[in-house]
């Protein structure tokens, strides 16, 4: 049953080491170590959280492969992580998402509500999470019916390149059902029985002709017709088409057509207006709003595009008739039963501080009992179908700066048994976070601003200047992390960048002393830098 919530989508497990060395990171069944080893790509320090989150995913996969008695009974072992902002628990969450390969999603706990209050349902945190699993499932699918969907993208481009080519006539079949003709129209077959006049009459009035099917001869010939005397050109005719069609189709794969106009039509689905309510009733509303819209239609609108741009429209609806939409939506709720992940932020803001009771902190105790059910294992009804949460992962993060773990209500604290502690930044770290990652602000900022023909270089000793101002501004005012080092960045390049347009192209070093330039000042100047730093 493991394999199957993969199979058919995209083999992500089981797949043996060997082979998976070759696949795409998120793709891959990861050891922790290898869950580690790219997150230290992007985050530096906090091993434990790491390690944490690291074995947490690789237990999803080892629970996978045990017999489906055992498996059941094997709960998720949810995270808290506890530490002050700015120290990496988003960026820990971020990068999860995209190591998973299972369904993910993050969430802030401030947006839910207890029920009988404005704001959003904690129900729809899961509806959230099916949908993200449906759009994963979805596009996987999508790359496997890929080929053929080019395949019939390419005959409909020909189609609007080349009207009239697409079929021969020889291959036109009467319908196999009741054919009803517009108003107007006269079609008279006398094998129908009738006669001609109740037959005219029927059609007048638009009722369906019940076509006699004994012999392929009997197809309904209507006055516009051209006579059957014409089919002995056919031949050449036909010939001369393929040959044009063909040409049409070379040119078309060498790209000489794209930037060719051509019509299309394109299915539009009816747009409701946003609508805003009171209590937890929306995601409901949503649902049933989308299935009248669904049962209407959205009627069809043509549009003038060049062939480029109708080739990934035409891609896409090919696509969606190719897959099985039932077989997305089963598939996708297995796939987030056994493997979602909710990733839930700032759980802090909804503790209890001190006394409980009394004023707002009754609906931020009534979030924290509207989520328990939901982390304890409850079933969450969706547009897809009902969702099972007692194996979804939740990990839970907060700085607990004003409020403490404790203050939380005793039964949530115990369905997180795994707490983390993030470590505080100093200056080591942020001379790290400014040099080792792969998207280190150093980084990003010699990139941006090379595309203005400005080439900057960071000296060793102005980068270790920033660490240690970066630090000590955290430790005089509010200690916000490693976000103080993009004030200071910015602070630091910002008449760089402002004139960055007009010097270009150029080259500047980036020294301590320029540094002191900068920042030495507001560094000194405690109200200053409380402004601007």
């Amino acid at each position: 049953m493991s394999e199957d919530i993969f199979k058919g989508t995209a083999e992500l497990p089981v797949t043996p080491e060997k082979e998976s060395k070759n696949l795409p990171v998120s793709r891959r069944e990861l050891t922790p170590r290898e869950v580690v080893a790219e997150l230290d790509k992007y985050i530096v320090g906090q091993k434990k959280a790491k390690r944490a989150v690291a074995v947490a995913l690789r237990n999803r996969i080892r629970r996978l492969k045990l017999e489906p008695e055992v498996r059941e009974d094997i709960a998720p072992k949810n995270i808290l992580m506890i530490g002050p902002t700015g120290v990496g628990k988003t960026e820990i969450a971020r990068r999860l998402a995209k190591l998973a390969g299972s369904p993910f999603i993050k969430v802030e706990a401030t947006k839910y509500t207890e029920v009988g209050y404005v704001g959003r349902d904690v129900e729809s945190m899961i509806r959230d999470l099916m949908a993200a699993g449906v759009q994963m499932v979805k596009q996987e699918m999508q790359e496997t019916v890929n080929v053929e969907a080019r395949k019939r993208a390419e005959e409909d481009l020909l189609d609007l390149l080349l009207p009239g080519t697409g079929k021969k006539s020889g291959e036109q079949k009467t319908p196999d059902g009741p054919m009803v003709r517009p108003v107007g129209a006269f079609s008279i077959n006398p094998n129908n029985g009738g006669g001609p006049g109740l037959m005219g009459a029927a059609i007048q009035v638009g009722i369906p002709a019940m076509l006699s099917r004994d012999t392929e001869d009997e197809k309904p010939m209507a006055a516009t017709e051209q006579p059957a005397v014409q089919e002995e050109e056919k031949p050449a005719d036909s010939a001369k088409i393929s040959s044009t069609r063909e040409k049409f189709r070379t040119m078309l794969r060498e790209g000489k057509l794209e930037d060719r106009m051509v019509e299309i039509t394109v299915n539009q689905n009816p747009q409701f207006p946003a609508i805003e309510m009171m209590g937890g009733g929306m995601e409901d509303l949503e649902t049933s709003l989308s299935g009248i819209a669904g049962f209407f239609g959205g009627g069809k609108k043509k549009k003038l595009l060049t062939v480029s741009r109708a080739r990934e429209i035409l891609i896409n609806e090919e696509s969606e008739k190719l897959i099985d939409r039932d077989r997305v939506s089963d598939d996708a709720r297995l796939r987030v039963e056994e493997m979602g992940i909710v990733f839930i932020d700032e759980i802090d803001k909804i503790a209890v501080k001190g006394d409980r009771g009394g004023g707002p902190d009754v609906s931020r105790e009534g979030v924290q009992r509207d989520i328990l059910p939901i982390v304890e294992g409850a079933t969450v009804n969706t547009k897809w179908g009902p969702v099972d949460t007692s194996h979804i992962l939740f990990v839970a993060a907060g700085a607990f700066n004003i409020s403490k773990p404790s203050d939380l209500i005793p039964e949530l604290q115990g369905r997180f048994p795994l707490r983390v502690e993030l470590d505080s930044l100093g200056k080591e770290e942020f001379l790290r976070i400014l040099t080792e990652p792969k998207n280190a602000l150093t980084k990003q900022y010699i990139d941006l601003l090379g595309t203005e023909g400005v080439e900057i270089e960071f000296a060793p000793e102005a980068i270790e200047r920033l660490a240690a101002l970066a630090a000590d501004v955290n430790s005089r005012l509010e200690n916000i992390g490693a976000r103080r080092l993009h004030t200071i960045m910015e602070t630091l390049l910002e008449e760089l960048s402002f004139e960055a347009p007009n010097i270009g192209p150029t080259k500047i070093p980036i020294t301590e002393a320029y540094v002191n330039e900068r920042l030495g000042d507001l560094a000194v100047d405690q109200d200053l830098g409380r402004y601007i730093l």
